[in-house]
């Protein structure tokens, strides 16, 4: 859960600085698993260099059925390029309920509860099957783009 939720606080520093352009990368890089293309954002604030982003990437299988509170699993093999272009789901949570204020603050601090609003857009799609990985990493290189 650590994981994922230090996923989405990089998801959100990439996306305060604004993406101008996300374009899938020409890259292609070879896993054991499958080929994967991630996209290069390129960021408003010029002082920043693109960032190469892969989404949802799968790195164990599902644990549900009879993987359910078992060790991960190795992920099924893919063929053909996997575009790392979108997150996976998030492990199920439970979320404090926020829908009165009110109530809320008499909980928590003020900074925790507009915590909590700005992440809810990224937890609505929650799973089980949520063992997936996000990667961001400088692109480097000539930077060439396939049209979407």
């Amino acid at each position: 859960m650590i994981t994922r939720i230090t996923t989405v606080v990089l998801l959100l520093f990439v996306q305060n600085y604004h993406c101008e352009q996300r374009r899938l990368s020409s890259r292609v890089v070879t896993t054991k698993y499958g080929a994967v293309r991630g996209f290069i954002n390129s960021l408003a604030n010029r002082q920043l260099q693109h960032v190469e982003v892969f989404q949802g990437i799968p790195y164990a299988s599902a644990p549900i059925g009879s993987l359910r509170f078992m060790p991960p699993v190795t992920p099924p093999h893919w063929r053909g390029v996997k575009n790392a272009d979108h997150l996976g789901p998030v492990c199920p949570q439970k979320l404090p309920d926020i829908s009165n204020e009110t109530l809320a603050l008499r909980k928590m601090p003020m900074g925790r509860l507009q915590y909590i609003k700005r992440l809810l857009p990224y937890l609505k799609n929650q799973s089980e099957d949520c063992l997936y990985l996000n990667i961001y990493a400088p692109a480097v290189g000539k930077l060439l783009y396939i049209p979407t």
